[in-house]
């Protein structure tokens, strides 16, 4: 069973296992608030099921904000003792959802379904530096920016309301685009060659052409070439080309504006293995 099938499995029994813990910290607040916070509940648990059944990027972007929240709010109700006897189910099924979500083949997959015809997508990691902090900022602000104004106008905090909503708006709005921006990374396998789509390395997508690619293959402790990998956790891989080309260098290399000659590229995939065997399939590697 692939990745992406465990998700949309433990997202749809969500609500049976964490039901009822959910349901037990709501009942703690005041009724107009936990008739607002249900109802936000269930529209990011439907929200989160028409994602994950329609792959895309959009839909990436819209369950790395909707997901990490499952297992958030069912420990915060299980911790203040509503877990009953399905809270620990619950908690396991949310993390399994969390799990999946973050797994590089179910990443794969949503990039590869924005993918026309014969082309074939694969995700790029992350840089570290965007991981340790600033992508935390970014969910928080996506997937609580908004849900905060509307619980205070909810409890009558009408002042304290109208500016959370004021501010946190723009915030979620600012903060899905950096989460979005991070979904269209990848590299793509197209009739005529390899294509480098990553905002963050390069000004422009880079097509690299069949004629040009020499071959594919594991980065070599020892490679040198132009690094795109932006230091992202793991092994890259090395494109290397039979004559130099231009790369235009984006902001996350340090020196945007610049362009660099290179006869070898370096990138990480979030799967290296899959994409070298495509390479070789497309008689790449």
């Amino acid at each position: 069973m692939s990745w992406i099938w465990v998700l949309r499995g433990a997202w749809i029994v969500l609500p049976v296992t964490a039901g009822s813990a959910l349901a037990g910290g709501l009942g703690e607040l005041d009724a107009g608030v936990a008739d607002v916070a249900a109802g936000v509940l269930w529209a990011a648990w439907g929200g989160g099921l028409v994602a994950m059944l329609v792959p895309s990027t959009v839909s990436l972007t819209a369950v790395r904000v909707v997901v990490p929240a499952a297992p958030v709010a069912v420990v915060l109700a299980v911790g203040t003792g509503h877990g009953g006897r399905l809270g620990g189910l619950g908690l396991a099924v949310a993390a399994a959802a969390f799990g999946a979500v973050v797994a590089p083949p179910t990443v794969d997959a949503f990039v590869d379904g924005s993918s026309y015809g014969s082309e074939r997508r694969f995700a790029l990691r992350a840089p570290l530096a965007v991981l340790l902090g600033p992508v935390l900022v970014a969910w928080a602000a996506a997937a609580a920016g908004p849900v905060a104004g509307l619980l205070l106008l909810a409890d009558e905090r009408w002042a304290v309301g109208i500016a959370a909503v004021v501010l946190g708006v723009p915030a979620a709005v600012v903060g899905a685009r950096a989460l979005h921006g991070l979904s269209r990374r990848w590299v793509v396998f197209v009739p005529s060659g390899v294509v480098l789509h990553d905002h963050m390395a390069v000004t422009d997508p880079l097509l690299m052409t069949r004629r040009l690619v020499a071959g594919l293959s594991l980065a070599e402790p020892s490679s040198d070439g132009v690094d795109l990998s932006l230091r992202a956790f793991g092994t890259p891989v090395a494109i290397r080309l039979r004559e130099p080309v231009a790369v235009p260098l984006g902001q996350a290399t340090g020196r945007v504006g610049e362009t660099d000659d290179a006869t070898t590229l370096l990138f990480s995939p979030v799967r290296p293995g899959a994409l070298l065997e495509e390479a070789f399939e497309r008689g790449l590697a």
